[in-house]
């Protein structure tokens, strides 16, 4: 059967696997398919909806449903979290995130970097996360990097955005390097965060969960787990509402499975609302705290000429220079983020682009001309997932402190770069769009207001809401992956990182899950 959609579950069901997997991302698609291919039963609930492109991405030469259409209005409905509209409780930062069969790797910019040797450093040393040294997960990352065809984006790849950022960058003499890329004959059409419609972009759609599937997982589409199911201290299934996607309403019917184990993948903004609200594995109160998201900046800079950001991939030259932050005599001097072109499909652009009325639209008839740098800063300023009387989550990310320091040094380095690569004048999104045209204006952007509606940012990569430790007071999850205090109940996404990743962490969560579904294996108890 494959992938069992809402709309063809039309009364209660009720199963029993030996695998139970909440949620089909890159954590929980990973973990899917080696326990499919070492013989176990596995089922996998997800959330979101079933949508395929040209190609059918489980059976091989079967034409898909053309779903991934391309059309920004469908696509953030169809596959992004609470329908593209999710904030923090204040507005302020947009929550990014999947929700869909094959999760936040259907709308990723396909960027897959290996963790940097001094974060898996970090991570043992501060947090006691063993076992995964970057010795130990080097033949994982090379795994992966087979499966998903990772190479490092050659020059054909670079867009108008991405060559003027490389000029900015090398100008400047800043160390910037092609951005490792998971594609397969790529079109480059533009459309990535919308889903790629020709099957090149190596999704978990087109990857791992048909390798799950062909070897014998099912999948139930539009099935929102409401609790996880514990007895004596085990964890034993989960009980699931069907979802109507026309509405995004909860149909009526339901879907109960126990298994034998539970892997918790539902993404570093998902796993810690259903540990809450099962009110499991929280004797320590770290539940939904530690939260990291590498909250974004952007910047943009009007050229002489048409740029189309967005055609070709986003990113296929990025800049490190500025990855790990930068002190001077015990203050931050500068910084801790990730350097990037920047790519925003034209109604995307349009909500940023600051300005009403005549001044918006003429910044509307530049769009051609319009280049973007975008960075995800690596914060220190934790935020947290809760959980409201009315059972609806909140979530906090402060803009305040370092992050800010942060923010504030990034729109700066974008907006040199920008005019390096010969902006006439760079502009930021915040309430007035505030313009600079010398890098001697540079020093604007320590004063311009970054507050709650005069600026806004999203958060891409969420961390740390059930991170990973050695000491069951300041950790939800040992090492091996499986909560300190429910027996076999398991979680795979970013939550489990100790912080954020400092770049993309796709492969990363991939990595993790791999040895996680070693340690099941090994364990026997499947």
């Amino acid at each position: 059967m494959g992938v069992i959609e809402g709309r063809d579950v039309t009364s209660d069901r009720r199963e029993e696997t030996d695998v139970l997997v909440i949620g089909s991302g890159a954590g929980g698609a990973t973990v899917a398919m080696r326990m499919a291919e070492a013989g176990k039963r596995v089922l996998v609930l997800e959330r979101g909806g079933y949508y395929t492109g040209l190609a059918d991405p489980i059976e091989p030469g079967k034409p898909g449903r053309g779903q991934l259409d391309q059309r920004e209005d469908d696509m953030i409905v169809r596959i992004d979290g609470d329908r593209g509209l999710g904030t923090t409780s204040d507005g302020q930062v947009a929550l990014t995130y999947g929700n869909c069969v094959g999760g936040a790797t259907v709308h990723y910019w396909a960027d897959s970097y290996r963790t940097p040797p001094d974060r898996l450093a970090l991570w043992e040393s501060q947090y006691g996360v063993d076992a995964h040294s970057e010795d130990e997960l080097r033949p994982w990352f090379a795994q992966i990097e087979k499966d998903l065809a990772i190479v490092p984006a050659p020059e054909t790849y670079l867009n108008g955005c991405n060559v003027l950022f490389k000029k900015g960058v090398e100008t400047l003499r800043w160390h910037g390097e092609p951005v490792p890329q998971a594609r397969r004959g790529c079109l480059k059409s533009g459309y990535c965060m919308q889903g790629c419609a020709y099957d090149a972009k190596q999704s978990m759609l087109v990857t791992y969960v048909p390798r799950a599937v062909r070897s014998g997982a099912l999948v139930y589409a539009d099935a929102r787990v409401e609790r996880i199911l514990a007895e004596g201290g085990r964890a034993t299934g989960a009980v699931a509402v069907v979802m109507d996607r026309d509405t995004n309403r909860p149909s009526g019917r339901r879907i109960e499975v126990r298994a034998k184990i539970v892997v918790l993948a539902a993404g570093g903004y998902g796993s810690a609302p259903l540990l809450l609200r099962s009110r499991l594995a929280n004797r320590s109160g770290q539940v939904g705290r530690n939260l990291r998201a590498n909250p974004c900046s952007m910047v943009f800079g009007i050229f002489d000429h048409d740029v189309v950001m967005w055609r070709g991939i986003p990113a296929a030259f990025g800049c490190l220079e500025w990855r790990l932050a930068r002190d001077e005599q015990g203050h931050y001097r500068e910084g801790g983020y990730l350097l990037m072109p920047n790519q925003l499909q034209p109604a995307g652009l349009a909500a940023f682009l600051p300005g009403f009325g005549a001044e918006h639209r003429r910044l509307m008839e530049a769009m051609p001309r319009i280049a973007s740098t975008i960075a995800w800063i690596d914060d220190v300023e934790s935020g947290s997932i809760t959980l409201a009387r009315d059972g609806s989550v909140e979530t906090s990310l402060p803009i305040a402190g370092r992050n800010a320091l942060m923010l504030r040094d990034s729109m700066k380095k974008g907006a040199h770069a920008l005019l390096a690569a010969g902006a006439r004048e760079v502009f930021l999104a915040d309430a007035v769009g505030t313009r600079i045209r010398d890098e001697k204006d540079l020093g604007r952007i320590d004063g311009v207001e970054i507050g709650p509606g005069a600026m806004s940012f999203a958060a891409p990569h969420p961390a740390g809401a059930c991170r990973m430790g050695r000491d069951p007071a300041t950790s939800v999850v040992k090492s091996t992956g499986e909560t300190h205090e429910v027996a076999n109940l398991y979680v795979a996404d970013p939550s489990v990182f100790p912080t954020a990743v400092s770049v993309d962490p796709s492969e990363t969560i991939m990595a993790f899950s791999h040895v996680l579904a070693d340690r099941v294996l090994q364990r026997g108890v499947v």
